[in-house]
């Protein structure tokens, strides 16, 4: 069998894919996709929310602005074909299958524990600490060993150290602008 006959074979069977949506469409290009039969996954957390004086449960997506889908990628125009959908998640313009197993991992994870999304802090970003004997010093994240590590640098003396935290104990700096700080000229 030569290499281009396997890739055929493996068309042909079906594997989840990422379907990356528009804001707030999750719910509803999930139920398209079950009308049309074809698999989907969707997890959901619940969460409550304040508005107009009353509290309300809601059900979100655990992974805002995606749906999960099990398809032959033969099907794909089938999935593209809602007006709320923007694309299969892939590289080079070419979608990408998940890892065989990763979904149904993940879902029986999901049906003992409850989980909740959480901010993603990459290698790089700017981040603030808000909590602990080092809230409000600012630096950049670095990872080792699977810990998040931060880099805090003192500019005046020209030092830096690195601080293992918990990620609860951090969030995403916002540049300073002119409001935060009307000596300079532009936001840094």
């Amino acid at each position: 069998m030569s290499q281009k006959d396997s890739t055929a074979t493996t068309d042909l069977e079906p594997h989840w894919y990422a379907v990356y949506t528009l804001p707030r469409h999750e719910k509803s290009i999930a139920d398209h996709l079950v009308r049309q039969g074809l698999e989907t996954y969707l997890p959901l957390y619940a969460s409550t929310r304040k508005w107009n004086h009353r509290i309300v449960q809601l059900d979100l997506p655990l992974f805002p602005g995606y749906v999960l889908v099990k398809i032959v990628i033969t099907e794909r125009a089938r999935v593209l074909s809602h007006p709320g959908v923007i694309r299969l998640v892939g590289f080079n313009g070419i979608a990408t299958a998940l890892p065989d197993g990763e979904v149904e991992r993940l879902r029986s994870v999901l049906s003992v524990w409850k989980a909740e999304p959480y901010s993603f802090f990459a290698a790089g970003k700017q981040i603030r600490v808000t909590s602990g004997p080092f809230a409000n010093f600012e630096g950049r994240i670095i990872r080792r060993k699977g810990k998040m590590r931060l880099v805090v640098s003192l500019q005046l003396i020209q030092q830096a150290i690195v601080l293992e935290m918990d990620a609860a104990e951090a969030q995403l700096a916002r540049p300073l602008t002119l409001v935060d700080n009307p000596g300079r000229s532009a936001a840094l």
